[in-house]
């Protein structure tokens, strides 16, 4: 159950480190998972005490009620399909999914900051209540029934409200799953070659085989990319959620999709999640041309171009640093006959692309920031120096893609897209 557990969930930098002792790790993702979920268990029930306490009336605590444990045995199911491998991605499964997932990974974290801000205000008004009661214990009772009314419905809402958001948030986010959009860029290059003016990528990133991702809009995508016609085909990890079980499906997507030169695959942290040195085995029997830290010459409209593909970085301390080495490591083996084109899941790898003065870096990762404000509010800046478009560094370009695929249901100002670049000489 331990090793399952550790498989299951680690931290969004997925991947097991290099050469550190797989006993220490085991305690270490057994800890942090173990603790993540005895806190969402502790916030569903002191949600759903804090509630029964400020909603009074007896339909509106069985409603509660029901969903409290609606939430708790959702989580108790969505724990146990992911230690059993028999994830469902019917829609109302993934309906329900996204609720617990909106739940405890949004609602429940915001209703914690105020409440606990709030909570020596709340102490005092309860003493303060209490203290009334008392005193007013011996005297006849007056009629308050407008108040009571008053406050029972101040109540209802406030208990209601939550549940509510939720449910519509989860309907929106199943909406969402089976949309994404092309983003076009027309990149100037500085130095391309001129056989090749006018190449033509298709990237796709983030994809998330899997749970939220699956069926029709799998199915679209590679429809839009043969349509594409495009020279090359780029990959730039995730290509599964986190279970291997998904992963012949993802590979066979892959091999449906049509470049004029090829397809060609990275790995990204979910890769890895269950078993990276699996993942990547079974990618390279596959037949799919998959980057390790490695490169490859293709001959495109009679130019060379060599893709020089990034492995995730699994290193949990100082990971920009440990990103830059790789970087430059895997730029040792740059032709200087050939353009290059660096495919890094982690956006973070082009300030070492830039100092080498490589042209053009494709990334994904963020997911456009997944939850914005606006464009430069939101998780994408607080958490990336990168996170969603074209960034320019002297004559180096970097694309960023929000991905096309989902591992949390909700997405908010940073919609689900393919990329289509076209390369200029300038």
């Amino acid at each position: 159950m331990e090793a399952k557990l550790s498989r299951a969930f680690l931290s969004h930098n997925f991947g097991v480190p290099r050469g550190q002792p797989q006993l220490v790790l085991l305690c270490f993702h057994v800890r942090f998972v173990l603790g993540i979920i005895g806190i969402m268990f502790a916030l569903d029930a002191l949600w759903w005490v804090a509630s029964v306490r400020i909603a009074r009336p007896a339909v509106a605590r069985r409603a509660i009620a029901i969903f409290s444990l609606t939430q708790l045995t959702g989580l108790s199911w969505l724990l146990s399909q992911r230690f059993s491998h028999s994830e469902s991605t019917a829609v109302f499964a993934k309906f329900a999914v996204a609720a617990v997932f909106i739940w405890h990974m949004i609602i429940l974290p915001l209703l914690l900051l105020p409440a606990l801000m709030l909570l020596p205000i709340l102490s005092a008004a309860v003493v303060v209540q209490s203290a009334r009661r008392r005193h007013k214990s011996g005297s006849a009772p007056a009629d308050t029934s407008q108040g009571l009314s008053r406050r029972q419905f101040l109540g209802v809402a406030l208990a209601a409200a939550p549940p509510l958001l939720d449910l519509s948030l989860a309907t929106i986010a199943i909406r969402q799953l089976n949309r994404f959009r092309v983003r076009r860029f027309i990149l100037p290059i500085a130095g391309l070659p001129s056989d090749l003016h006018g190449l033509t990528i298709v990237q796709i990133s983030d994809m998330h085989v899997g749970r939220f991702t699956s069926g029709r809009v799998l199915r679209e995508m590679v429809r839009v990319v043969n349509e594409f016609r495009a020279d090359l085909i780029l990959v730039t990890g995730d290509l599964i959620n986190d279970a291997l079980a998904d992963l012949d499906h993802g590979l066979e997507l892959v091999k449906s999709m049509e470049g004029r030169t090829g397809v060609y695959l990275i790995e990204g942290n979910h890769d890895l999640i269950e078993n990276g040195t699996e993942f990547e085995r079974r990618v390279k029997q596959s037949g799919i041309p998959f980057l390790l830290d490695e490169s490859a010459i293709v001959t495109v409209r009679g130019g060379p171009v060599q893709l020089l593909g990034l492995s995730w970085t699994r290193a949990r301390e100082n990971r920009d640093a440990a990103i830059a080495a790789s970087v430059r490591r895997l730029m040792s083996q740059r032709l200087p006959e050939t353009f290059p084109i660096l495919l890094a899941h982690h956006p973070h790898a082009f300030d070492a692309a830039a100092e080498g003065s490589l042209p053009l870096t494709l990334s994904g990762h963020t997911h456009g920031g997944q939850l914005m404000l606006n464009e430069q509010c939101g998780f994408g800046p607080a958490l990336f120096r990168y996170w969603s478009g074209l960034y320019s560094k002297g004559a180096s370009r970097l694309i960023v893609s929000n991905g096309v695929g989902n591992w949390f249901p909700l997405r908010v100002r940073a919609p689900a897209e393919l990329v289509h670049l076209t390369l200029v000489r300038t």
